[in-house]
């Protein structure tokens, strides 16, 4: 059967197809250097994982291996979180700061079992805003740390867990 535009109806899925790969392989490298193109997520995509700093059990140990050094106190970095949890499993957080050229984000709670619990690379021109739900084994400090210009700033605040969200 024959269209008004002159193709076959089998062929139109095939025609699509191939619109659909074309469209794709100019996103993938035709539209790398616009800030919305898919060559940053790739690029960040490729970073490495920091498997080590996830397996830490102290804190102190996580920041060691995710940063290499400590970080110093700044009223610049602004955490957000509950002063009492009812419930471990979803204790609500969010930090922001001031600062200019922002590279990670990380969230660290002291006595979970392990201690990072969530890692953000930040790309150049984004806001430095990050809101996260952490689960929290018990009463400890959460602990926000900003890498801003190759230095690292941090924000610790107690928070007290009525129901443990880690097994607690």
């Amino acid at each position: 059967m024959i269209t008004a535009n002159g193709f076959s109806a089998t062929r139109r899925p095939i025609l699509r197809r191939k619109l659909l790969q074309g469209a794709g392989l100019v996103a993938l490298f035709g539209l790398g250097d616009l800030p919305f193109g898919i060559a940053p997520a790739l690029a960040a995509a490729s970073d490495k994982y920091p498997e080590d700093a996830f397996k830490q059990k102290r804190d102190a140990d996580a920041i060691k291996a995710l940063y290499g050094t400590s970080a110093e106190a700044s009223d610049k970095v602004k955490l957000d979180a509950p002063e009492i949890a009812e419930n471990g499993a979803v204790v609500p957080v969010s930090v922001s700061t001031t600062f200019d050229n922002v590279t990670s984000i990380a969230f660290f709670v002291s006595e979970n079992p392990n201690a990072l619990a969530a890692h953000y690379k930040i790309p150049a021109g984004t806001l430095p805003n990050v809101a996260n739900r952490l689960k929290m084994a018990k009463t400890c400090n959460v602990i926000a740390i900003v890498e801003s210009g190759g230095k690292l700033y941090s924000a610790t605040k107690e928070v007290k867990v009525t129901v443990g969200g880690c097994g607690g």
